[in-house]
């Protein structure tokens, strides 16, 4: 695992939190620390919770690798592609305790988990890619079609319009929204729920419900970055 991302597991529970101390900017060292952590909550075989730092889940892409293109910059977004890939498919279920902002990659995360809970406050929550300049992934695209309200669908990802975490319930992003001071009592409280599911009939059912999703998620990232 990174030193940015931290696993613990708490009564039962696995939480991977990631705190690189600034915007939670997805690196490689992000994506990398993320995957050894879930490799962990796969052998604990129980519910995941993963967050991030006060008032920031993550930022998206680390724009510095973006920007100076090339293989390295092509690289790290077909690794944001496979780890939303995972995310979506993953046997157990995956809580997100949204802390803050999320942007780009990091709202794309949020419509790869199985539960999503934000916070109260002036905090934003977008796919807004083509805002800086970067059309949206087709991966993203797909995982938006397939996770928001059909007529947020192209306000988000077309528009890149900027949700509060309120309006971001009903668009499709998070699916409950706290207090600040309630957020991680209420993902535990989530994840003990989601525990006592079976995990095999909740992995298998899951599959089920994203098997047209995860197919074409994968085609499309072969297609535009290769597996």
């Amino acid at each position: 695992m990174s030193g940015i991302v931290r696993f613990q597991l708490e009564e039962g529970i696995a939480v991977i939190a990631i705190d690189d101390g600034k915007a939670n900017a997805v690196s490689f060292q992000f994506v990398e620390g993320v995957n050894a952590a879930l490799d962990q909550a796969e052998q604990n075989k129980t519910a995941t919770i993963l967050t991030g730092r006060p008032g920031k889940f993550s930022a998206g892409f680390d724009l510095s690798v973006l920007s100076a293109g090339g293989d390295s910059a092509t690289e790290l977004v077909r690794a944001g592609a496979r780890l939303c890939l995972r995310l979506l498919g993953f046997p157990l279920p995956v809580i997100i305790a949204c802390n803050g902002h999320s942007m780009a990659l990091g709202a794309l995360l949020l419509l790869a988990a199985d539960y999503r809970i934000g916070v109260e406050g002036n905090y934003k929550i977008a796919t807004n890619e083509v805002a800086i300049g970067m059309p949206l992934p087709y991966f993203g695209v797909e995982l938006a079609r397939h996770r928001l309200s059909p007529p947020h669908f192209s306000r988000a990802v077309a528009n890149a319009e900027i949700y509060t975490p309120e309006s971001a319930v009903e668009a499709g992003f998070l699916d409950v929204v706290v207090p600040e001071p309630e957020l991680m009592a209420t993902a535990m409280q989530s994840a003990r729920g989601l525990a006592k599911l079976d995990m095999g009939a909740h992995g298998a059912t899951k599959l089920r419900v994203r098997e047209k999703a995860l197919e074409i998620i994968r085609e499309v990232i072969d297609k535009e970055f290769g597996l």
